[in-house]
């Protein structure tokens, strides 16, 4: 049997989402990584960004329900984390959050002989970023997308 890391990952999410907004966060990712042992990483966030305590608040609320739920099969370390100041964005829903928000975009395939576009986020529409670099308007499908940060603290006042 192969072991479905995306499929326990999304169930992760399911579960642990009622959970972290509750607490009045915002469930940013999960990740489940073989790195030295296998890790989950719960990825939340708020506006002004989390502290190690809001971190330890969703740990403590999370790990019984993993416990009692056991989707996943194999022994693991729980870390419950901030995204960072230059986050990656990787979903629809982090680009339509950060909106107004200054981005790095790399691109799996050049649109219009670009492979890197820096910008501002506009918005996002039926999975596509509209992305405003300098008086460049572009419409760019998440699919395509290789890797996107944010170019700045994502709380700063700007």
């Amino acid at each position: 049997m192969k072991l479905d890391v995306k499929a326990l990952s999304e169930r992760v999410y399911s579960l642990a989402k009622p959970i972290v907004e509750k607490l009045g966060y915002r469930l940013f990712d999960v990740e489940l990584k073989a790195e030295r042992g296998w890790v989950l990483r719960v990825i939340i966030d708020k506006k002004g960004g989390v502290n190690i305590g809001d971190c330890e608040e969703v740990s403590k609320r999370l790990s019984p329900l993993l416990d009692v739920e056991d989707i996943i099969p194999f022994s693991y370390s729980l870390e419950v984390s901030s995204p960072g100041i230059n986050r990656e964005l990787s979903k629809p829903e982090h680009f339509e959050f950060f909106s107004g928000r200054e981005v790095r975009v790399i691109l799996r395939e050049p649109i219009e002989q670009k492979r890197e576009i820096k910008g501002i986020i506009l918005g996002t529409k039926d999975g596509i970023v509209q992305i405003k670099e300098d008086q460049k308007l572009y419409h760019i499908p998440v699919s395509t997308i290789a890797r996107a940060n944010l170019n700045s603290d994502p709380w700063s006042k700007t």
